[in-house]
């Protein structure tokens, strides 16, 4: 982050609301070039890409259970395609190219039908040359809402990621360097959050939905003039809320927080320099009406419960910059393997409980993102802990999930830094 913008970013107010679309028959999504005001205002515009005339997309919002109809039209001059995040959809609508379907070509349109089992906080994304799709700006909020909402005063989703921006506005466009690949990734020099919602009151209950839409950027979280509890990870409710002091989100991940409005609230990235202003939220007016009370679980999730694992599989992230030799013929590997394969990683009958421990031996972190499903992941007490979509590793590390694996199909499974996958860490399982 370079001087200029962070200055820029601690003095901006402005806030750009996200469109959103309620569920219809069907709803409809255009991806195409837009121009977006990222930068603060007075400085220029950004030529990009995103659905709908706006980057973000149009928040989705739809119902748990009930059948949801997407039209896609691609209005690109390049393929395409679009992956619901997090969700435990029908294998053939999960959006991923080579696996389970043909790219939208330029000017087709596409339709993705799914039903949601599972409410809360997903989004949408490319998967196609997503390392620079997404990059470029084609990502939007997905939210399931919920049966029984929680006593709340306002829903307010903030989608965070971060640009690497020129002076004059433009988007650099080195997606493909190999050395950035084989580092940490295509990192911004800008970085920004975009608010549903643009005013509260103090006293006032909020939802807040974070998403980290970045292609690579891991985001530490710090928000102020609230005072509350994080309650779901990844879309899924925590069976206990837990505090909001060490609020990390790796690329692709979400948080849930209900807070009460203390006072002005601010969105900080946490640096090495001091903090980095993502966003503010006016605060005008109180809320008399509002009595103090618990904040209390959401409804839990719908999963099965895990039985005793009947596989236990290794995961070993390797290569990149500092790595040791493996035997990938790209930048990073699983198994000495790089990139998508004709055998799966691993093979499973439809409910097998399964652990897989992801070795991180490679000198940067890495999200590890499972497809179709979400898996527990195994605290320090070898005891099931939160449950997730989407894990990180940090270097040096390891980590261990168990997933009941009841969703039958190939499913994608690779590091959410975008730039990694695009250098090998992509592979898939199949369930029968």
């Amino acid at each position: 982050m370079n001087r200029r913008h962070f200055l820029a970013s601690v003095s901006a107010t402005a806030i750009l609301p996200i469109p959103t679309f309620a569920a219809g028959t069907p709803l409809r999504l255009k991806a195409e070039a837009v121009t977006q005001q990222i930068l603060p205002a007075g400085d220029s515009a950004t030529s990009m890409l995103g659905f709908n005339g706006s980057m973000p997309g149009p928040e989705l919002r739809v119902h748990r259970g009930e059948r949801v109809y997407i039209d896609v039209e691609n209005g690109l001059d390049e393929g395409t395609a679009v992956h619901w995040h997090g969700i435990r959809l029908e294998n053939q609508m999960d959006g991923v190219p080579l696996l389970m379907q043909e790219l939208i070509e330029p000017f087709n349109t596409k339709s993705y039908s799914f039903i949601p089992p599972d409410e809360g906080t997903y989004w949408y994304h490319s998967h196609y040359i997503s390392q620079k799709q997404v990059a470029r700006g084609m990502m939007g909020p997905l939210i399931v809402e919920d049966e029984t909402p929680p006593d709340i005063d306002h829903d307010i989703t903030v989608l965070m990621s971060d640009w690497q921006m020129q002076q004059n506005g433009s988007l650099s466009d080195e997606f493909f360097d190999m050395h950035t690949v084989a580092h940490d990734g295509y990192m911004g020099n800008f970085a920004r959050a975009f608010l549903s919602k643009d005013q509260v009151k103090t006293g006032d209950r909020v939802r807040f939905r974070l998403i980290n839409a970045a292609t690579n950027r891991i985001f530490p979280i710090a928000v102020s003039g609230v005072s509350g509890l994080v309650v779901a990870l990844d879309g899924m409710a925590l069976i206990e809320p837990h505090p909001m002091e060490e609020l990390t989100l790796a690329p692709a991940q979400r948080a849930d927080l209900i807070v009460d409005i203390t006072g002005p609230v601010e969105f900080n990235m946490l640096t090495r320099q001091g903090q980095y202003r993502l966003a503010d939220l006016a605060v005008s007016g109180t809320n008399a009406d509002r009595q103090a009370s618990p904040i209390v679980p959401l409804s839990p999730p719908r999963l099965p419960a895990p039985a005793e694992p009947t596989q236990h599989l290794t995961l070993t992230m390797m290569g990149g910059a500092m790595g040791g030799r493996h035997g990938g013929d790209n930048v990073w590997s699983f198994n000495n393997v790089s990139d998508l394969q004709s055998d799966p990683f691993g093979s499973f009958q439809n409910g097998e409980t399964v652990r897989i421990t992801f070795v991180n031996d490679t000198s940067f972190p890495h999200g590890i993102h499972l497809h179709g499903h979400h898996f527990y992941e195994v605290d320090e007490e070898d005891a099931l802990g939160n449950l997730r979509d989407t894990t990180l590793v940090n270097a040096g590390e390891n980590r261990d999930i168990i997933c009941v694996f009841d969703n039958p199909g190939r499913w994608l499974l690779h590091c959410h830094m975008l730039s990694h996958a695009f250098g090998g860490m992509r592979t898939w399982v199949d369930v029968a």
